[in-house]
């Protein structure tokens, strides 16, 4: 399996309170009990380690609804593994790390309030406005020497103030102080932009496809 991939499921389970990763000969198998996210199955290898055989003998056995796969692979290629009962996520997602170094934690601007908190091994970041509304957020869940970092939410009245980079360089610097090394992340096209501008590099793109088998199948 490849490391930053296990990385990342070990931290993500706990970040989102899922159960424990069942582990499978191809990756993992994470319940999540929620009725459009009941089940997801992670492929642990990525790029062209990861085969159109696997791919298919995973999906092929999937018949519930509400059932993912997460592949750390160009969205143009598993699509073409996975037939009509399969939604593919437009806006493909990447696998992304950094190293943790030291840097101080940064201060809000005048008027915002930076507060975090953690509980259950996740520390949770949230920068209020001026006015008390949601300005923006995000969690960090170290595990051991890697820590992963998710939920990065910017509320749009506050995008492009810098408030995504205050809350991820916040978050660093409390994984850093927790004894991490290395970040991970699955970020979206959307964040990918901010995480690379703080220093982050992909290491794996990333193909999220949920199971909605179509009415005729379902009859």
């Amino acid at each position: 399996m490849d490391e930053t991939v296990q990385a990342w499921v070990n931290g993500w389970v706990v970040s989102r309170g899922a159960a424990p990763p069942v582990p499978e000969p191809w990756g993992w198998t994470i319940d999540m009990g929620m009725r459009e996210h009941v089940t997801r199955h992670v492929f642990g290898a990525t790029g062209d380690s990861l085969d159109e055989t696997t791919v298919r003998k995973v999906a092929g056995a999937v018949t519930g609804h509400g059932v993912w796969l997460k592949a750390f692979r160009d969205p143009s290629v598993v699509s073409g593994w996975l037939d009509e009962n399969w939604w593919i996520d437009p806006e493909p997602g990447c696998l992304m790390t950094i190293p943790l170094t030291a840097q101080g934690a940064p201060a809000a601007p005048d008027g915002y309030r930076l507060r975090s908190w953690s509980r259950g091994g996740v520390t949770r970041v949230m920068v209020a406005a001026p006015d008390g509304s949601l300005a923006a957020r995000g969690q960090i869940t170290p595990t051991g020497e890697t820590a992963v970092v998710d939920q990065i939410e910017t509320a749009p009245g506050h995008r492009r103030k810098g408030m995504g980079s205050l809350v991820v360089r916040t978050l660093q610097d409390i994984a850093v102080r927790q004894g991490a090394r290395t970040g991970v992340l699955a970020g979206t096209p959307a964040g990918r932009g901010l995480y690379e501008a703080l220093g982050w590099t992909v290491v794996a793109p990333l193909t999220s496809a949920k199971y909605e088998p179509s009415a005729a199948t379902r009859i």
